[in-house]
């Protein structure tokens, strides 16, 4: 079995005061989530409804679970009883769906909105304009029942550290903006989830608070 404890362990040790570790756990097997969750760490990702569900059924009832992958409408409302946070809401239809089952199970949701600033193709995720439209046409003001708690990006998977570094960067300006325009008040709006494996030490100097990173502890994915 990987070594899953000591490469956990070395990560953290990575990690200032102040900057959380979400486990992303996606296509590993329950025994690797149990070995991390001795050693103390409760914050795991996933991104595959079906396969969290049968996680959440067989492990600890204390994991705090994120959602880290493109989430379908249409799923939401499984995973809206248990779910700790959605960190990748990239439209105003899905945080509309997700107040929604919210609502039905009593809860507030939090959620990060997905910003897209990589060069890379990839589908999801708001360009900076985007998500400060939906922020100024307001309509996410009324819902009661979700809570926008910062912003989450994949930088570009490239070698060239100044490029990651300008995205982060893009990013953390943008959440600053953000946050003095809309959240100035709010303490729940924290949040910049920025760096995976390959670039999160990058990421905590540009300012993110939290860190998800699956591959440099649990190995190569077991699928």
């Amino acid at each position: 079995m990987y070594d899953v404890k000591s490469n956990l362990k070395r990560v953290l040790a990575d990690l200032p005061q102040g900057v959380r570790l979400v486990a992303i756990s996606k296509y590993h097997p329950n025994e690797y989530i149990e070995s991390a969750y001795e050693e103390g760490h409760r914050i795991f990702g996933e991104s595959h409804e079906q396969e969290l569900r049968q996680k959440v059924e067989t492990l600890p009832k204390d994991i705090q679970w994120h959602f880290i992958g493109h989430l379908q409408t249409n799923k939401v409302k499984y995973i809206a009883p248990y779910i700790t946070m959605i960190e990748a809401v990239d439209t105003l239809k899905l945080l509309k769906e997700i107040d929604k089952q919210a609502a039905k199970n009593e809860r507030v949701i939090d959620v990060l909105l997905e910003l897209h600033i990589a060069e890379e193709e990839t589908k999801y995720g708001l360009t900076p304009d985007a998500c400060r439209q939906l922020l100024a046409d307001g309509e996410w003001r009324a819902l009661e029942h979700v809570r926008i708690c910062g912003l989450m990006m994949m930088a570009s998977f490239v070698d060239d550290e100044q490029q990651i570094r300008s995205e982060f960067r893009i990013a953390r300006n943008l959440f600053d903006e953000l946050k003095a325009l809309y959240f100035a008040d709010k303490d729940y709006f924290c949040e910049r989830s920025w760096g995976m494996s390959h670039d999160y030490p990058i990421a905590v100097e540009e300012g993110s608070t939290m860190v998800r990173v699956g591959t440099s502890i649990f190995g190569p994915r077991v699928y």
